[in-house]
């Protein structure tokens, strides 16, 4: 491997934007071919998530690219969970006890189209648009790709393919239908889909509800959520089965039955959604899965990131965070000196695909605990405790949820291990009232790290006993 290396990028959305950045950063010569229209010239995101949350794993990707001033003016800071009960009424779940801890909402489309400048800003990148990848031949490292301008097929030569093109990925699928190499794959969908809709700003511009947080409606079977945009208006989201229950997306087919439901579990949302009934019907309603696959890479060919490797559901604001990760830690392997793109590619993969597991594990979690956890009386009052034991001792506690987002030197794998068992402590300390909310906290964190550390190692006996 040398700089002289011609590095081929398939997929130009954030990820592989950032590692087209990155990679020419270094000194490669990168070319990116994107199926779809240059997003700076053409609006591409109608009734898609067009904003996410943006936390601390993601800022140092993005912090070791430079350009960290360039992105701070496209956030939104979000302190916590602005929960809304049937009734309207609300109550705001912090984030984490330590005040300088919080997520950001960022647009999409605004993050991918900074980093498109930025990348081909350098000399040494090229972004090809309106380019559909159609195969990989991931033996010759060559790609076949549709020309949607002039109809025709091109095939192209590189010293190393990455796949950067998210949960649908036709590298993924050349492995899959390759049948070269023992490849594993599998993709499992929720019972939930979820559709996009908008809160306007005010006549003002000002926003209709609190900008700083991220806005639930959790109603156990089925949710409703909301994050704040730079110009007054809130994405919003709801995730309802297919199928299930009384209301869900198969039913939900005239304007009428529409604004019942909203009317009847989201009345406070319902009323600063003029457009909802226009935006239901045209908006799409798709799928959420999660994609776990092995290995990522062929010898030192080609090499998966982000979705195209792990996608998963949206629940713990993560994704883009996981695939901007990847980025990080593939640098930190290339500064390794490694001889060979195959030893770079084994070592990323080792050190990486645990970690990939665990989020796309805890995502599930979060989304049980978003749509109807949040609500229960336990709940809150492990909720309530957390945030003390952070506030008043900032160094000797953490969260399962201030592990995963505010803690980016630790792998995600250690911060759901650790997570779940002091979750499983709090809960069980809770329920047999060994504890309570107005106990000395001092003695609350003694009895946490106690019953933690007996958690963890009766978990770790019970995997040398299988």
């Amino acid at each position: 491997m040398t700089k002289n290396d011609h590095i081929v990028i398939i997929g130009a959305g954030l990820c592989g934007s950032l590692l087209a950045l990155r990679m020419g950063q270094r000194g490669y010569k990168v070319t990116v071919y994107e199926k779809r229209p240059d997003l700076r010239t053409v609006d591409i995101s109608a009734g898609r998530s067009i904003n996410l949350a943006f936390s601390d794993r993601g800022l140092k990707a993005i912090t070791l690219t430079g350009i960290q001033d360039k992105v701070t003016p496209l956030c939104i800071p979000m302190h916590g969970r602005m929960l809304h009960d049937v009734t309207g009424q609300t109550v705001l779940a912090p984030y984490s006890g330590r005040a300088h801890e919080y997520i950001n909402s960022i647009s999409r489309s605004d993050l991918n189209a900074l980093l498109l400048n930025e990348a081909e800003a350098l000399p040494n990148v090229t972004l090809i648009f309106n380019h559909k990848c159609n195969a990989v031949d991931f033996e010759n490292t060559t790609a076949t790709f549709y020309q949607y301008k002039t109809k025709s097929e091109i095939t192209i030569t590189a010293d190393v393919i990455f796949g950067t093109d998210g949960a649908g990925s036709a590298l993924r699928k050349s492995y899959y239908l390759g049948k070269k190499f023992l490849f594993s794959f599998s993709q499992n969908y929720l019972t939930h889909g979820y559709k996009e809709l908008s809160i306007p700003p005010t006549e003002t511009g000002d926003y209709n509800i609190h900008k700083n947080a991220l806005h639930i409606w959790g109603r156990d079977a089925f949710m409703l959520i909301a994050l704040p945009n730079l110009d007054g208006s809130f994405t919003v989201t709801l995730f309802l089965s297919f199928d299930e229950g009384e209301y869900n997306f198969n039913n939900l087919t005239t304007k009428e039955r529409v604004l019942e439901f909203f009317n009847r579990y989201f009345k406070d949302a319902l009323q600063v959604m003029p457009n909802l009934a226009d935006e239901f019907f045209k908006n799409p309603t798709s799928p959420l899965g999660t994609v776990k696959c092995s290995p990522w890479h062929y010898k030192g060919n080609t090499l998966l990131l982000g979705d195209a490797a792990h996608a998963i559901v949206p629940f713990y604001g993560q994704g883009m965070n996981a695939s901007f990760e990847d980025i990080t830690v593939l640098d930190t392997v290339l500064d390794s000196n490694h001889d060979s793109w195959e030893h770079v590619f084994k070592r990323f993969e080792s050190l990486r695909k645990k970690d990939t597991d665990a989020i796309a594990d805890l995502a599930i979690d979060n989304f049980h605990e978003m749509k109807g956890h949040v609500n229960l009386p336990i709940f809150r009052e492990k909720r309530a405790i957390e945030m003390a034991l952070e506030k008043s001792f900032p160094n000797d506690y953490a969260s399962k949820y201030s592990l995963v987002t505010f803690n980016e030197n630790i792998g995600y794998q250690e911060a759901l291990l650790k997570g779940r068992a002091q979750d499983k402590a709090l809960l069980n300390m809770l329920s047999d009232k060994t504890i309570s909310v107005n106990d000395d906290l001092r003695s609350i964190l003694e009895k946490v790290i106690t019953e933690t550390t007996n958690i963890l190692n009766e978990d770790r006996m019970a995997k040398t006993m299988q």
